[in-house]
């Protein structure tokens, strides 16, 4: 099996929910994107790049050995807050055992050695749910037929981020981003790029905002400031790993608010949530989430409806 039929297919967003009987509807779950393969003592993990990341979620991959036949599986890992809803900000303390962690699947790739991806795709999530059996760490993520406004409503009460469109008799194409699944936000996220940190002021420590940065038509552009939504513990953790990136060079040639500014090199990559996009292409009150270790600098850009 290639590395690439690894990838998850992706969604492209767009701004409004709506009703279509050719159409299914799902949670859009707020964590990382994880592909499984199972059918060894243990499962294995990889990330949306195809990445290996076995050892890092290994409760999960050790959860997987409930699925017996060989399989390549797409999901979502996500941490539960008391009232059982996916916060990604706490996913960086579930993977520390002090956060529920939950592995929510949605799609078969492979079985027993056989590609399914040119399946309809509700062919293959009721073979997924045949192969399932019940475990606190591995869930089948249902969905709902034809009406997706009431599933986008339904998911904005809970608390969730939104929902996932996708054509029933859609194809899987690993890797790609098409129009067969599409994402609708109840609010606002961006992944943004860490490109510098400003110094603290009074009696907070280690840094005061991030500087944020995203790509545009290949090249780095300023997206906001962020100061908010961390916990102290975060603080101290992202500091110390930015003084490790520390750079002379400006990512951006014009940057405002640039006084008492700490650059680092385009490395790291966090989830912010915000209320809206300015005329000038700026976050209006980013608030930080949390880091992602699922997607390199470069792929970051601005996800436009």
């Amino acid at each position: 099996m290639r590395k690439s039929d690894l990838r998850p297919m992706l969604a492209t967003l767009i701004d409004a929910p709506f009703d279509d009987k050719e159409w299914i509807f799902e949670t859009k779950w707020d964590g990382f994107r994880l592909v499984a393969k199972t059918g060894g003592r243990n499962g294995s993990l990889y990330s949306r790049n195809g990445n290996d990341v076995t050892k890092r979620y290994a409760p999960v991959a050790e959860a997987l050995d409930i699925i017996k036949r060989n399989a390549v599986i797409d999901g979502e890992l996500v941490a539960l807050d008391a009232e059982g809803r996916s916060r990604f900000q706490l996913l960086q303390n579930a993977l520390k055992g002090k956060a529920r962690l939950r592995y929510y699947v949605f799609d078969l790739l492979f079985l027993d050695g056989r590609d399914l991806r040119r399946k309809p795709l509700l062919e293959r999530k009721g073979r997924l749910h045949a192969i399932l059996t019940r475990h606190p760490l591995v869930h089948y993520s249902g969905h709902r037929k034809r009406h997706g406004k009431a599933a986008f409503n339904k998911a904005r009460r809970a608390g969730e981020e939104g929902i996932i469109a996708k054509r029933a008799a859609s194809l899987y194409h690993s890797g790609r981003r098409t129009k067969d699944w599409l994402k609708i936000k109840a609010d606002q996220e961006q992944e943004a790029i860490v490109v510098g940190f400003t110094e603290p002021r009074g009696s907070r420590q280690h840094f005061g905002s991030l500087v944020l940065g995203v790509y545009d038509k290949g090249k780095l552009v300023y997206v906001g400031h962020s100061g908010g939504g961390f916990s102290r513990e975060m603080l101290a953790t992202l500091h110390a790993r930015m003084m490790k990136l520390r750079t002379d060079k400006k990512p951006f040639t014009d940057v405002p608010h640039e006084d008492r500014t700490t650059w680092i090199k385009p490395r790291l990559v966090c989830q912010v949530k915000f209320t809206e996009w300015t005329r000038e292409g700026e976050m209006r009150h980013p608030v930080f989430l949390g880091m992602r270790s699922d997607k390199p600098a470069r792929q970051v850009r601005r996800e436009r409806a």
